[in-house]
């Protein structure tokens, strides 16, 4: 199922969008450049606001004065996709944060599955059950070796079964407490 944002009212996106972004989540965020496919983890990125839907992450730098490889095919390209990780994807994304060269790629070097399923966007990582589609949307400019992005969310993938009727969103998330990846429960 693809849910496109601007068919949702404020309040069913605003639903979509918190119960997606939970707690301080483990993503991928995939970019392309030059046919290389990066898949960055990230556990640095929250919503800001659902009107407009847009989501803020933090990206560092490789070493001083170089921008990581996802910051620089986003402001590039303008186009991310954040695919989020679930229990099953857990050890894949731990190989990611492996720090590669630009021309490597951590979809290939590792054999990570990926699907295009939107042409004008990066493909998903086909094991996640949840993925935002991104355009850029704005650089904030801050002190210091990171830099925060704000990414706009133009469409959002949910396997089918995980949206309820009342529009909130049932995934299995792994999100970060401290240094250590915790699965999404009910309580």
């Amino acid at each position: 199922m693809i849910i496109d944002y601007k068919d949702v009212n404020d309040l069913n996106r605003y639903k979509i969008m918190s119960d997606t972004v939970v707690p301080r989540p483990i993503a991928w965020i995939v970019t392309e450049d030059e046919g290389v496919i990066n898949a960055a983890p990230f556990s640095y990125f929250v919503p800001l606001s659902s009107n407009p839907a847009v989501v803020i992450v933090s990206i560092g730098q490789k070493e001083e004065g170089v921008p990581k490889d996802s910051l620089h095919n986003i402001l590039k390209h303008k186009k991310a996709t954040i695919c989020f990780v679930n229990k099953d994807n857990t050890e894949d994304v731990k190989k990611c944060a492996n720090m590669l060269d630009k021309e490597q790629s951590e979809i290939d070097e590792y054999n990570i599955e990926v699907q295009k399923v939107l042409e004008d966007f990066p493909p998903m990582i086909s094991s996640t059950q949840t993925a935002l589609f991104c355009d850029f949307y704005q650089q904030v400019d801050i002190p210091g070796k990171t830099t925060p992005i704000i990414l706009e969310v133009k469409k959002q993938f949910l396997e089918d079964g995980r949206l309820t009727e009342r529009m909130h969103v049932n995934v299995e998330n792994v999100g970060r407490s401290g240094a250590y990846f915790k699965a999404m429960v009910d309580l």
